[in-house]
């Protein structure tokens, strides 16, 4: 991935229970750190409805997470996380992230996640919103419509 893409980034600090046994942090937690990335991202674009999340019927689902480990994140270690939306389609999008080691700039992970917008009583797809499409053509360097 290349990191000149991304607009969006948040700093975490590794927190204690979230290293393992072996001194590092645990896998499972980078889901959580592109979970707060992204949440981050849509408050910046201003895309979380005035009545705050889940207020104005629109569900978005979660359908798909991967990660490529690159290195070890330990305890105390300043992170970056970079998130970006890649591609969007009639009622899902792309996220793409990039986990950065601050201090030394090093690449410890990579990840990529597909939200879905559903309808809350069917639970079946439904479209993306035009002026939820139009705020990400508007911040992102490069995007894919794939409509």
């Amino acid at each position: 991935m290349n990191k000149n893409l991304f607009n969006h980034k948040i700093d975490i600090r590794v927190r204690f229970y979230e290293v393992d046994m072996l001194g590092v942090c645990n896998n499972a937690v980078y889901i959580n750190y592109f979970e707060q990335a992204r949440l981050e991202y849509i408050k910046e674009l201003g895309l979380i409805p005035k009545g705050g999340l889940f207020s104005d019927g629109r569900l978005f689902f979660i359908v798909r997470n991967e990660i490529n480990y690159l290195g070890h994140a330990r305890f105390d270690d300043e992170l970056t996380v970079y998130s970006r939306i890649a591609y969007i389609k009639n009622s899902s999008f792309g996220f793409e992230h990039i986990v950065e080691n601050k201090q030394n700039g090093k690449i410890i992970a990579e990840g990529s996640g597909v939200i879905a917008q559903v309808d809350p009583e069917t639970r079946a797809s439904t479209p993306l919103a035009d002026s939820f499409i139009e705020k990400i053509k508007n911040y992102e360097k490069q995007l894919e419509i794939l409509r």
